[in-house]
């Protein structure tokens, strides 16, 4: 029966499925190995026809790809290995006709050292670019000014003999940090935004944000109490009180929103990391005035997929006043695959299809990546295979993300699954053949199917898509709570174990039935089932 729509049906991001493709693994148009924006236009009709409202391309951008995209020497044009501005156009007008919206990645924290900005700014104390980046003088003995780490090892600091100076990089030594404290810099970066809003962008994910500022007096940051975790990089010996988490970069956030609402429903998500991502993610999208959602690694992750997780999680994004609005993604690039994190071999197949409904039933959007609606797991790239600069610099102890950038298998048959003429920038995962996308479109039973339901059913439900969130049970297997919007009220129940579970008590299952997972029924709780019934 249809409901009472509100005026969150107006805003085509807010319950959005976006789905996120990582370009190089996507989909090779030209046979050399790496997939390219050509390869994205052709296989947009996936993405439709699997009911996402919206793409996010991870970076395409002229690079020399020391991070694979995320180390900018460009950020107004598209690298060759990519293909052309001309090329994006395409992709745009195509996703558009689809009625797919089209969000991109910036990278604001830093950019490329072959980055023309940085080749201003090293070339002199007094040049025009000079304060674009982050400089600092050596200690009386020549050492760093301080004792920040950097998130790939080694100190935050390198020393370059062109200024006589230290610049800082939170990443790698190619990665500069920008001097986002400085107005004009900031002005360069909403120019850059402007550059892809005028070529019909629909949204954009920051990356990074909360790295984008630093504390300008260079205090050094205090040690990591020892929580027993294990410790793998001198990054993860500091509380980061001092090197990221500026509260400057909130004003910002004000800036970018400001010139995304003049352009009109343009949507704008923050990636934040770190010991305090909750609280700057809510202070990045509080009000009306700042971006419209953020995500975290809560999910990311996380060892285990529990329903205490889950409530602890939600329940700290309510639907209050100035409350910002959530999303959550269970996997990407940087993340090792949920389902080689979250179950046994045996249960994927149902610990696929209840991970599935549960993302799709929770309150906030929900970021797709390549493969999880094909059920695509981690691969194990051997050390000879490594392209991640972080799992080389840290073997064997960091684990691999290139284990989550495999080539996606499009066909079960063809020559390296579809994706390319020749042998690809990554391996192949040897158990991803049978989850190729022709063998799940004629198999109704697939995953791919049952996502492509599930998608339906959120986009069908106002409930489901920006309805309220309210917890009724959380033990250690099962996970109930209820979905609102307008008159539509929703039970939305999950065992999250690889045993049958009883029904909880005081639960009333009755009402129409939306969905059924995994031999799921009222009062009948199989292992992995979920059940969604509108009451």
């Amino acid at each position: 029966m249809p409901h009472a729509a509100d005026k969150a049906d107006q805003l085509w991001w807010k319950g959005a499925v976006i789905y996120q493709i990582y370009p190089r693994s996507f989909q090779d148009s030209n046979d050399d190995g790496i997939g390219d924006l050509n390869g994205i236009t052709q296989r947009l009709d996936h993405i439709a026809r699997l009911g996402a409202d919206a793409i996010w391309i991870s970076p395409f951008f002229t690079s020399p790809m020391r991070d694979f995209g995320y180390d900018i020497a460009d950020y107004c044009d598209v690298d060759p290995i990519f293909g052309t501005l001309a090329d994006f156009d395409a992709l745009v007008a195509r996703a558009h006709a689809l009625g797919l919206k089209v969000t991109i990645d910036q990278v604001y924290a830093h950019s490329s050292d072959q980055h023309d900005w940085f080749a201003q700014s090293r070339a002199s104390r007094s040049g025009e670019k000079a304060d674009w980046y982050v400089w600092a003088d050596p200690k009386a003995d020549g050492t760093p000014p301080n004792n920040w780490q950097s998130v790939f090892g080694g100190p935050a600091w390198t020393w370059d003999a062109r200024r006589g100076q230290y610049y800082m990089h939170q990443f790698l030594t190619s990665q500069p940090q920008l001097n986002v404290h400085n107005p004009q810099v900031q002005d360069a970066l909403l120019d850059v935004m402007r550059f892809w809003l005028d070529r019909g962008v629909d949204g954009f994910r920051l990356d990074a944000l909360n790295h984008a500022m630093h504390d300008p007096d260079f205090r050094d940051n205090p040690p990591a109490p020892d929580d027993g975790s294990p410790r793998t990089r001198p990054f993860d010996y500091q509380i980061k009180r001092y090197s990221q988490s500026h509260p400057g970069v909130v004003p910002f956030v004000e800036r970018i929103r400001a010139l995304c609402d003049a352009y009109g429903a343009i949507f704008t998500v923050a990636e934040v990391g770190g010991a305090l991502a909750e609280e700057e993610m809510k202070a990045y999208t509080a009000g009306d005035k700042r971006l419209n959602s953020a995500y975290g690694f809560t999910f990311l992750y996380a060892p285990a997929l529990t329903p205490a997780l889950v409530a602890e999680t939600v329940d700290r994004w309510p639907d209050e006043p100035g409350m910002g609005w959530p999303s959550w993604a269970f996997e990407n690039h940087d993340a090792p695959r949920a389902l080689s994190r979250w179950c046994a071999p045996e249960d994927r197949p149902a610990f696929a299809r209840m991970k599935m409904a549960l993302l799709m039933a929770l309150r906030g959007n929900a970021i797709l990546y390549q493969g999880e609606e094909l059920g695509i797991t981690q691969v194990d790239i051997p050390f000879e295979r490594l392209q991640d600069p972080e799992a080389i610099a840290n073997w064997p102890l960091t684990l691999s993300r290139d284990g989550a950038r495999t080539p996606l298998p499009w066909s079960a048959d063809a020559k390296q699954a579809g994706f390319s003429g020749v042998e690809p920038w990554l391996p192949h995962g040897e158990d991803h053949l049978a989850l190729a996308v022709d063998a799940q479109e004629r198999d109704p039973e697939s995953l791919l199917h049952f996502s492509r339901a599930m998608l339906a059913l959120r986009k069908a439900n106002p409930a489901l898509r920006h309805g309220a969130l309210d917890i009724i049970v959380a033990d250690a297997a099962c996970l109930a709570f209820r979905r609102t919007s307008g008159d539509q009220s929703l039970l939305c129940i999950f065992n999250l174990s690889r045993a049958a579970i009883a029904w909880p008590a005081g639960v009333d299952g009755s009402g129409r039935i939306l969905s059924a997972v995994n031999g799921a029924a009222p009062g009948d709780l199989q292992p992995y089932a979920a059940l969604l019934i509108e009451q």
